[in-house]
């Protein structure tokens, strides 16, 4: 049965844990568009194209956004709970600290479980989309933006210069096109004047050229003869191809084996599967080996007789001299041939070696990042009790300086996985491992009404020092007697 007291602490903390969440979902998105900026200006991108991408940038940072938005909401709660005294008059009345903390402990526990069903089931599939869509916009030519006086090459056997460009954009004057035509010479189309449309579907450009002349050299590259054509017009139409600018769709088949966009389940089949990489090498060394290293099967009744226990000390003793010579080099090319082979396998062994370290990452991610979410609450609800501070300042603050901590350690355990520094259970739990003893250590403060952040509790104890301090140095200041 809810009572008054936790539906107090649930109407105090639902306002600001959804405007924080809203606010650092907007923040990381932010992010996401300054550093693929350069990618996405000039590229002429229709509004539909560009919500899809908000959208999908959006749905992959909300597992990063869920947690602050939690640490940040929790200690403005007790923070504000704290500066009008609530939390003095709860306290009073004999309610421990851990019971009014528990309808929030409870909330924080169902984040959890919506941000695993999130990162299992909603991440995979916005993953792949981003990545297919920002991997179309990055390959995307620039927009048509033909200026005067430069050459403009985005399509493809075509270089076009204008001179100058009327106010309407579409009157053209001194135009100049170039066409590859894989001959001995470029042709050439000289105008004086031309007016420029392009499609309504913009997948064709069109120039109405006046008063110029079109030039062509026909021939081959073997033979010295060659036909140079002039021709002179009054009108001359000339269509481009502008498809190669249009975005083009790729297929999602070509990213859906990425261990980012797989779940849970998914993700245990494929790492069964790469568990078996040392098994499949050795069978495959031994195959592709064993026509050099034969002799390998007649160690047994080659290398030493049946009940004699003497043994050939030099190699001479088995080969005559005409044939060393010979030998040396068999054995040279053979040993060559296994050092490839080796090299080659190592590469790929470790390649799939780090493949099963980054799907097993993955796998520890979906549960990190969701308990996540109560690690940062059993911090920031006993911070906002000891700080007493409410409103956006102070709280910010705090909640900026804990997340960091939480997002290097992160980002550290996820580097140190990468390059097999530590293991991926170690490396993705690193920051669980540091920050639950912080949130024990801060609860047990306030449990006990520590100072801990309060100023004049800093000020009142190197008051006290002064007197120990100034006795101190007057007594180094005394002369000593000799």
């Amino acid at each position: 049965m809810i009572k008054k007291l936790d539906k107090l602490i649930l109407k105090a903390f639902v306002g600001p844990f959804i405007a924080t969440f809203f606010i650092t979902l907007f923040v990381l998105v932010l992010q996401f568009f300054w550093l693929y900026i350069d990618d996405i200006v000039g590229k002429g991108l229709d509004l539909l194209t560009i919500g899809q991408l908000i959208s999908y940038v959006a749905a992959t940072v909300v597992p990063l956004a869920l947690p602050l938005a939690v640490l940040l909401s929790s200690i403005m709660t007790f923070g504000n709970l704290g500066e009008t005294f609530e939390l003095v008059a709860i306290k009073s009345a004999g309610i421990p600290l851990l019971r009014f903390m528990r309808p929030l402990l409870v909330v924080s526990i169902l984040i959890c479980g919506v941000a695993f069903l999130f990162n299992n089931y909603i991440i995979p599939v916005s993953n792949l989309k981003l990545n297919r869509l920002k991997y179309d916009i990055i390959n995307k030519k620039p927009a048509f933006d033909l200026r005067e006086g430069a050459f403009y090459t985005n399509i493809p056997n075509y270089a076009i210069k204008v001179g100058k460009k009327e106010a309407d954009d579409s009157t053209l004057r001194d135009i100049i096109i170039y066409e590859r035509n894989f001959n001995l010479q470029d042709n050439i189309i000289i105008a004086r004047k031309g007016i420029m449309k392009v499609s309504d579907d913009k997948r064709f450009l069109e120039f109405k050229l006046e008063d110029g002349w079109r030039y062509e050299e026909r021939g081959s590259r073997m033979n010295t003869n060659s036909d140079y054509i002039r021709l002179g017009f009054k009108e001359f139409k000339k269509v481009f191809d502008l498809s190669s600018l249009q975005l083009n769709q790729t297929e999602d088949s070509l990213f859906k084996d990425n261990y980012q966009m797989l779940s849970v389940r998914q993700l245990n089949k494929a790492i069964d599967s790469l568990k078996r990489t040392p098994a499949v090498f050795k069978r495959k060394l031994g195959t592709e080996l064993s026509p050099y290293i034969y002799f390998t099967r007649y160690m047994d009744t080659g290398w030493a007789a049946s009940g004699k226990t003497t043994a050939i000390k030099d190699m001479k003793e088995m080969i005559p001299d005409s044939m060393m010579s010979p030998t040396n080099e068999r054995v040279m090319s053979q040993l060559s041939i296994i050092k490839s082979t080796l090299e080659i396998n190592k590469t790929d062994y470790e390649n799939r070696a780090k493949n099963l370290r980054l799907h097993k990452m993955a796998w520890h991610e979906k549960f990190t990042m969701s308990i996540a979410c109560l690690v940062l609450f059993l911090i920031g609800a006993p911070l906002g009790s000891i700080i007493r501070k409410g409103g956006i300042g102070t709280p910010l603050v705090f909640a900026v300086v804990f997340f960091v901590i939480f997002f290097l350690l992160n980002n550290f355990g996820k580097k140190f996985v990468k390059e097999a520094v530590m293991g991926p259970a170690e490396g993705m739990w690193l920051a669980t491992f540091v920050l639950v003893p912080i949130g024990g250590f801060l609860i047990y403060k306030a449990m006990h009404d520590s100072q801990l952040f309060n100023k004049e509790f800093y000020h009142r104890i190197f008051k006290n020092l002064g007197p120990y301090l100034q006795r101190i140095k007057n007594f180094r200041s005394k002369p000593q007697v000799q």
